[in-house]
């Protein structure tokens, strides 16, 4: 048997210098990690799952409130209702408010969406909007995250599909898993540089359904806002496949503030402005952005506007009104006054938030069947609404409130 090797004072310095240097590193590394600056506390189990309710309740109480000033509209996944401030997302109980998880980071959240049964996160650095987190929406678990460059703010938004993250220069559009498919407008340093159609343009709008990216935006020497049909799954995620991208030109001097209505498989809804000879009209535009029919709207539009998909329907709140679009072929079906929102749908019809209340409509004709009463702070818009089960969720400025 051979004799162990004589170890000299050196050798152990050595040694202890070397643990001390792996020591110190993994201290560094850890003190400047994103891990140690993120609380996550996942819930033990799913929350029950929600069933769907058979009929519009006779009356409304609110039930609990939490602060939300990182969302838009009530988002409900997995059987929790998410809200997000400042740097944390919770999951909550629907019923009672009750915290079931919490996702927290030293970050400020630039938006959060739910799409997939799952919550999509976006918080701010030093590169923009460029760390995203995937939550499972009942238990807060983690599941994909994702960094990639990115403007200073961004607009959120799913299609069931994809969701898509939009700033005034950059576009993204990502997968169920976190992966990118699409991205579009300005690449810092690109790898392949001049796979970008054009440079230099203002994202304006931006929607998606499972076979098109449509996308409104301003570009340097054009008359008017541009409209720009693309694959949502091209072979290269880093090269836009484009169907078709007009200008919007018109009458007049043209089209300036489009928005985007809705997408469905071969056809774009878009507000198109007032302009020197035209009033505000619907524009509907092919798979391929060629034009095809206008409608001239009755109702007035405000710059304050918000759009919300239920079941067979697009409402689109026009600041006053309901506007009722058919969600395949985006057709104008009613128009209902005095909205505070676009409303959502429960038990087969459609509930839209009205001063001191919620207008019970039908679905297919608009008819007012009754208001239930609903006393808020203010009765100013929008009012956006999600139902969770028997429970009705109003998002109010930067708080959400759970009716019940």
């Amino acid at each position: 048997m051979l004799a162990p090797e004589r170890r000299t004072r050196a050798d152990l310095v050595i040694a202890a210098g070397i643990a001390l240097a792996v020591l110190i590193a993994f201290t560094v590394v850890w003190l400047r990690s994103d891990a140690r600056k993120t609380t996550s506390i996942a819930a033990a189990a799913e929350p029950p799952a929600l069933v769907a309710a058979q009929a519009v309740p006779q009356t409304l109480t609110p039930a609990w409130d939490a602060p939300s000033s990182a969302t838009t509209a009530p988002l409900v996944a997995g059987g929790a209702v998410v809200t997000a401030e400042g740097g944390e997302v919770v999951g909550r109980d629907v019923v009672s408010g009750t915290e079931l998880w919490r996702y927290q980071r030293d970050l400020a959240l630039c938006g959060v969406t739910a799409a997939w049964e799952k919550i999509v996160a976006v918080y701010r650095d030093d590169r923009g909007c460029s760390q995203v987190t995937e939550l499972d929406g009942g238990t807060g678990r983690r599941l994909a995250a994702r960094t990639s460059d990115a403007d200073p703010e961004v607009t959120l938004k799913s299609d069931g599909t994809y969701v898509s993250s939009r700033g005034d220069s950059r576009l993204e559009l990502w997968r169920s898993d976190l992966v990118r498919t699409v991205e579009y407008g300005r690449v810092d340093a690109p790898v392949n540089p001049g796979k970008q159609p054009r440079s230099g343009c203002t994202l304006i709008d931006a929607d998606s359904s499972s076979s098109r990216l449509s996308v409104i935006e301003r570009c340097p020497g054009e008359v008017a806002d541009r409209l720009t049909i693309m694959n949502p799954a091209p072979k290269d995620n880093q090269e836009p496949e484009e169907y078709g991208s007009h200008v919007m030109a018109g009458l007049g001097a043209g089209v300036e503030g489009a928005r985007i209505l809705g997408v469905s498989d071969e056809t774009t809804a878009v507000y198109l402005p007032a302009g020197s000879i035209n009033g505000p009209r619907i524009g509907w535009f092919d798979g391929s952005g060629n034009a095809e029919s206008e409608y001239v709207l009755p109702v007035p539009v405000s710059s304050n506007q918000a759009i919300a998909k239920s079941g067979s329907v697009v409402t689109w709140w026009t600041g006053t009104n309901v506007v009722a679009l058919g969600a395949a072929d985006l057709a104008p079906h009613w128009t209902f006054p005095g909205a505070l929102g676009p409303g959502t749908v429960m038990a087969g019809n459609l509930l839209v938030p009205v001063d001191f209340g919620i207008a019970v409509l039908d679905l297919s004709t608009g008819a007012l069947i009754r208001t239930i009463p609903v006393e808020r702070d203010s009765n100013a818009g929008p009012v956006t609404t999600t139902v969770a089960g028997d429970v009705i969720l109003e998002q109010r400025g930067d708080r959400v409130v759970a009716l019940s």
